[in-house]
């Protein structure tokens, strides 16, 4: 279903999102109380000229893969059109939230943007498409744990158990259990369609691959014991969700897509500084479009007070920087575990110059300031 937020007030978003939205990214943290710096309707921040371009190129569309979720790529392109900072650069943004075939739409032109999980997801996906190209990446650390009953003290412990999983194994897991020295063929692997993480501390699987700021929190947060394994704890580099966009829209349209990128990395800039507001605000979003009971406000805090830490987890990049160094290694994980006969190289997937344009000495550039 597509959203099309209303330009005047406040936004109000209505979408259908499945139980993977429900389940695997879900929340945020506390923090200040700073009223958040919202541009005013008719507070254009460009020239003229600018401010045409960007119309001319008509309506955006985004695709939100997890609905509200408080994840950077996701909760920053609702919270930019809320604070107004779309209308700021005269971008007509729509939000589709419903998570259906985000890359799929993108890549055919039917939608201009969409979020990833990881890397990885961008380089399995670029096996099957050729119109989608990575401009942002949000942190230099994996969001997959592996979590398991609390009887499981390593993942060695792992061999004649069940591991479940979601979509795919996944190529940070795999390096995980070949890192642990983990005989794959003695676990027996199951294809998950339960997301409730209890399933593991109650022993009907003894651990999931899983998206750390989701699951193994709500386990946290009910006071549940259980053990979890980290990719760095093996050694495995990966990175924290990617921004696509459709090659040919960026190809035609550079500049409207930095200033996407920049109203988004405003609103993130925001959710860093005063976490407590943005999960208000993504919260109350989500209330207001019946989707409460999918992303209540203290499953948000717990995500966010997760991933806004990924988010400043590499000291050298500023917020949706992204190099070709950082994916080399996970770049290695896919060529090894990820079943593709031939990879494209990285700089036919990423722009790593678009968004490291849009920052001064680590500085975010807005119009204006």
């Amino acid at each position: 279903m597509t959203i099309l937020l209303d330009k005047g007030a406040r936004r109000s978003t209505l979408l259908s999102v499945g139980a993977l939205a429900a389940a695997m990214m879900l929340s945020a943290c506390a923090g200040g109380s700073a009223t958040p710096p919202a541009a005013q309707n008719d507070d254009v921040l460009i020239s003229q000229a600018d401010c045409e371009r960007n119309r001319d190129a008509g309506t955006i569309t985004y695709i939100s893969g997890y609905g509200y979720s408080a994840s950077a790529g996701q909760l920053d392109v609702f919270l930019a059109e809320e604070l107004g900072y779309f209308d700021a650069l005269c971008l007509d943004v729509e939000i589709n939230a419903s998570g259906a075939n985000g890359q799929q739409l993108v890549a055919s032109g039917q939608a201009q943007f969409t979020a990833l999980g990881s890397a990885s997801d961008v380089m399995l996906a670029a096996a099957n498409s050729k119109n989608l190209t990575a401009i942002a990446t949000y942190g230099s650390v994996s969001p997959f744990s592996i979590f398991a009953n609390e009887a499981v003290t390593s993942l060695k412990g792992l061999e004649g158990k069940k591991l479940g999983y979601f979509i795919n194994l996944t190529p940070i897991a795999s390096a995980m259990l070949d890192n642990a020295g983990v005989d794959v063929s003695k676990v027996e692997l199951i294809k998950m369609t339960n997301y409730d993480p209890t399933v593991v501390t109650r022993g009907q699987v003894d651990a999931i691959v899983g998206y750390a700021s989701n699951q193994p929190e709500s386990l946290r947060a009910q006071g549940l014991p259980f053990s979890e394994f980290m990719p760095a704890d093996e050694g495995v580099e990966g990175t924290y969700n990617v921004m696509e966009v459709n090659t040919q829209f960026l190809t035609a349209n550079r500049e409207v897509v930095s200033d996407f990128m920049r109203a988004s990395l405003k609103a993130l800039e925001f959710c860093l500084d005063d976490h407590d507001e943005c999960i208000d605000m993504i919260a109350k979003l989500a209330e207001d479009n019946n989707q409460g009971s999918a992303f209540p406000r203290d499953q948000l805090a717990r995500t966010w007070a997760v991933e806004s830490g990924w988010v400043t987890s590499n000291p050298d990049l500023a917020p949706g920087m992204q190099t070709e160094e950082q994916w080399e290694p996970e770049y290695e994980l896919v060529k090894r575990y990820g079943g593709i006969d031939t990879l494209p190289a990285l700089s036919e997937m990423m722009d790593t110059e678009l968004v490291a344009a849009l920052y001064d000495d680590g500085a975010l550039i807005w119009p204006g300031k």
